[in-house]
């Protein structure tokens, strides 16, 4: 199915399209809306037999809905459709937006018919496409999600430790035993080695030396 509002640009692409070996275009839409009560009336055909398209070539821009809103509702309720984002912006946040309402592919309306073809292909046989301008954009924006992810969880590995157990593990660090830090901080060994073992607890820990070596790594102090 094609979704685009504008109907000269659907038939040049129902032109590229139909002179591809295997592909069939069923059906047009001029909106979001429109490709919802398509994928309805498909659904309910009389005969029975319902006649999803495999795959639709969405157009991210289009009038009332948005091509994402339309998207995140196919994805929803048309589980076996996937959705091709075909789109003028190569933009990271329309494109990780595409990405998280359920687009198998995402490319620019400048890339070549092969390529149309190709991710359209990829798609259908269960694969995700992303054109190359697009894939860095992706890999990008999950390499900064990560690094936040590691952030927060560093922080809250380290909200986890009381003052006192910083202060320990300082010590361990510099390779002092309990019994040292139990002197130096004037606390019995039996302290400081419980304070050991409670913080191997709360950072999911086996030993003193991953102990010491999480606190370097993720700087815990």
């Amino acid at each position: 199915m094609l979704v685009d509002d504008h109907s000269i640009v659907r038939d040049g692409i129902r032109l590229l399209l139909e002179q591809a070996e295997g592909l069939e275009i069923i059906d047009e839409a001029n909106d979001g809306e429109e490709a919802l009560e398509k994928l309805k009336a498909h659904l309910a055909e009389e005969n029975g037999k319902a006649q999803l398209p495999d795959i639709i070539l969405m157009d991210i821009s289009l009038p009332g809905m948005s091509g994402i809103q339309t998207t995140q509702v196919i994805s929803k309720h048309y589980k076996q459709v996937r959705v091709l984002m075909l789109s003028m912006h190569n933009n990271e946040d329309y494109i990780l937006r595409s990405v998280e309402a359920g687009a198998y592919g995402y490319i620019l309306k400048d890339s070549s018919s092969d390529e149309m073809i190709k991710a359209i292909r990829t798609i259908a046989s269960g694969e995700k496409y992303y054109s190359s301008p697009v894939a860095s954009i992706i890999l990008s924006g999950y390499m900064q999600q990560l690094k936040k992810s590691e952030k927060n969880s560093r922080v809250e590995r380290q909200s986890k430790l009381s003052n006192k157990e910083k202060e320990i593990l300082h010590y361990l660090i510099d390779g002092m035993s309990s019994r040292e830090i139990a002197e130096k901080l004037q606390l019995s060994v039996r302290t400081v080695d419980n304070h050991r073992a409670n913080m191997m607890r709360r950072l999911q820990v086996r030993n003193a030396a991953e102990l010491v070596r999480m606190a370097v790594e993720e700087k815990l102090i």
